[in-house]
């Protein structure tokens, strides 16, 4: 008897929790005159969201700024004789600023990012952000919306990913 209550209480627990997994995503961005508001969540990928948020509502391309509690943030520093970031990951910080852009490569969105955080000494780092996730509270992101689609190509020698301009 105590099997089969253990088994049905078993049975229980995985449905529920396929039921809440099925579940829509909390709303996470609203629609402004200029763009877009986004609040994320702690343990949210900020980079993943504002590159969701581009291909689902087609957007061309944009500006943003963005401040909030980081639980981890990895800054790159750009090596140009390697062509590569040497990152750094800082935990548990304020970003102070967050300054980016949306644009395309080929098919897919271009998020370039990027920030000032603060320790809790108000020690400050900065730089370019290759990844950024939310920490206790939230991180607000205010996303303006450019008509024009514009694009970023990896240009030689330095390999790096580079805003195209379509000049008259």
């Amino acid at each position: 008897m105590n099997t089969l209550k253990n088994l049905i209480l078993l049975v229980t627990i995985i449905t529920m929790n396929t039921i809440f997994a099925q579940q829509k995503d909390p709303c996470r961005y609203i629609k402004t005159p200029s763009g877009y508001l986004m609040v994320l969540r702690q343990g949210d990928d900020v980079l993943a969201h504002i590159e969701n948020l581009a291909k689902a509502e087609n957007t061309p391309s944009a500006s943003f700024t963005g401040i909030g509690f980081a639980a981890e943030v990895t800054f790159g520093f750009y090596d140009f004789k390697a062509k590569k970031f040497n990152p750094k990951t800082f935990k548990k910080v304020e970003m102070g600023s967050l300054t980016g852009s949306i644009a395309w490569n080929e098919k897919d969105p271009s998020i370039h990012l990027h920030g000032i955080a603060t320790d809790e000494k108000f020690n400050a780092f900065g730089g370019h952000i290759l990844s950024l996730h939310v920490g206790t509270g939230s991180m607000e992101i205010y996303i303006t919306v450019n008509d024009k689609k514009l694009e970023r190509k990896v240009e030689q020698p330095l390999n790096a990913n580079v805003l195209q301009l379509n000049c008259p």
